[in-house]
């Protein structure tokens, strides 16, 4: 049975930076295309960014152009999401979903993989 797995989230200033990781136990992330959602109280799940398992990124959501960043370090099988300059509306619950075929979506249903979510607060 495969397994995702998000850390790295926590408190931390308006103009902070964190980096999440995304690992995963019965599947290769090498292989597979994988995004990075998020959902705040009360408000929807929103893609964020999706890495293609040939490399390629996309970023869905213009509120986090030139502050996050999705990699994948193949070594260790893991993808992360670089987030510089945090503002307070980034707080939210962030996930890492994953899928094995086809291209990068922005739709939580496209994904058969989810991790249970690590919070992220930016507050002072």
């Amino acid at each position: 049975q495969a397994h995702v797995a998000e850390s790295g989230g926590g408190l931390v200033q308006p103009g902070g930076s964190l980096r999440l990781s995304c690992a995963a136990s019965g599947l290769a992330l090498r292989y597979y295309v994988t995004a990075w959602f998020r959902q705040a109280p009360g408000k929807e799940r929103e893609g964020l960014l999706c890495l293609s398992s040939s490399g390629d990124s996309t970023t869905y959501l213009d509120s986090v152009k030139g502050r996050f960043t999705i990699s994948r370090d193949n070594a260790n099988d893991t993808v992360y999401l670089e987030m510089n300059s945090l503002k307070p509306e980034d707080t939210a619950i962030y996930y890492c979903a994953t899928r094995r075929w086809g291209v990068c979506r922005d739709l939580p249903d496209s994904y058969d993989y989810w991790g249970q979510g690590t919070q992220v607060t930016v507050s002072s």
